[in-house]
């Protein structure tokens, strides 16, 4: 193994969500280059591989299955083009109050996901188009990313956006001190989009939920930025919601700046949800390395079988096959097929809903292949 590919897997190795909480590590994040696909050998080829060659090879693959996302999936795509017209309508000049967005999912739909990979393409954009250093010689950061818990206070998401920055002034001061020293890094760095990932865990309607709603106004009027929230059910803890209640009215004001968009699972109910599912499908078998993998083993052999398993929910999808390609170079098998696949455990909220499926495609109510089949 080349000192080349081993420092690339170490810098793929740090990418968690600890270090995206500093500038450095979305750096890391957005300069990683492709992982690089192990190549596909055959049974015979394996066969002639040493026990270091081999177990290197299979290091790679693992580490290579493990990561077989992010897929551009249709949700993904859609998701992107309502951010760029938020992000590019933003553009306003600084006495204008810039929108808010909220993507408002439930979990395993791939908020997270497509929100670091949106971020990622416009922190490549305005970096080719502006430079890395801002005309004042600051380094340009035009993402940052926070992370909200259930206790979070206006102090606490303040110094985390100077903790992202890494500001010398981090451990020290009120909140106020904190917002004053985090405006100035945002407008050091002409930072643009603002990421707070996790904002379901804050208890809205408890005086810390208020207080840090009303610092989000603060953020959207003085902050020449863009709020990305995100978060599981925003729409039902009342984030858009109008009231009688002080409370409600400083909730709702939230709401009427901010645009709340979703993400859907997939569905199999129309032949173009159908087709988007064998798409998906058809990718992910593209990216598998397994010695006795053919066509058709993913996308045809285990389309109601992976559906009825993920509930047509891309991150359970994802880790489904991820397992099943685990398991199928650790014994040896090479292939996933049916009785592979009813060893490998799912997450729990999926295998909940399976049986009901199967029930239904063995009973042709349901049927998650096109009639005309993708190529």
């Amino acid at each position: 193994m080349t000192d080349r590919k081993r420092s690339e897997d170490d810098l793929h190795a740090k990418l968690d969500h600890l270090t995206l909480t500093r500038k450095e590590g979305f750096r890391r994040l957005v300069d990683a280059p492709s992982r690089p696909r192990p190549e596909h050998l055959t049974h015979r080829q394996l066969s002639l591989l040493g026990e270091k060659a081999r177990a290197d090879y299979d290091r790679r693959r693992r580490k290579w299955h493990a990561n077989l996302g992010p897929l551009r999936t249709p949700q993904m795509e859609a998701l992107h083009e309502d951010l760029w017209d938020i992000i590019d309508s933003n553009e306003q000049d600084g006495d204008k109050v810039k929108g808010s967005i909220a993507i408002d999912a439930f979990p395993g739909l791939g908020k997270t996901t497509a929100a670091l990979a949106f971020a990622k393409l416009l922190h490549r954009r305005v970096i080719e188009e502006e430079g890395e250093y801002t005309d004042q010689r600051h380094e340009r950061w035009p993402v940052c990313r926070v992370g909200l818990t259930s206790n979070t206070s206006m102090r606490d998401f303040n110094r985390a956006i100077l903790e992202f920055f890494a500001h010398p002034g981090r451990f020290r001061g009120t909140a106020t001190d904190f917002g004053f020293r985090a405006l100035d890094c945002v407008l050091s760095c002409e930072t643009t989009l603002l990421i707070v990932d996790d904002l379901h865990f804050l208890r809205w309607r408890n005086r810390t939920g208020i207080d840090v709603s009303n610092h989000f106004k603060y953020i959207a009027n003085e902050f020449p930025v863009t709020l990305l929230m995100i978060g599981v059910g925003l729409q039902a803890r009342g984030l858009f919601d109008e009231g009688d209640s002080y409370e409600d009215a400083v909730l709702a004001q939230t709401g009427r700046r901010t645009t709340r968009l979703g993400m859907k699972p997939f569905t199999i109910d129309t032949e173009e949800g159908r087709t988007d599912w064998r798409n998906t499908l058809l990718a992910i078998e593209e990216r598998v390395v397994l010695a006795n993998k053919y066509p058709g083993m993913i996308a045809d052999d285990l389309s109601d079988e992976l559906f009825a398993r993920s509930t047509g929910h891309i991150g359970s999808l994802m880790t489904l096959v991820n397992r099943a390609c685990q398991r199928a170079v650790r014994t040896g098998a090479e292939r996933i097929d049916l009785e592979l696949l009813s060893k490998v455990k799912n997450d729990a909220a999926s295998e909940k809903g399976r049986e009901e499926l199967r029930q239904a495609f063995a009973a042709g109510r349901l049927v998650s292949k096109p009639k005309k089949k993708a190529a």
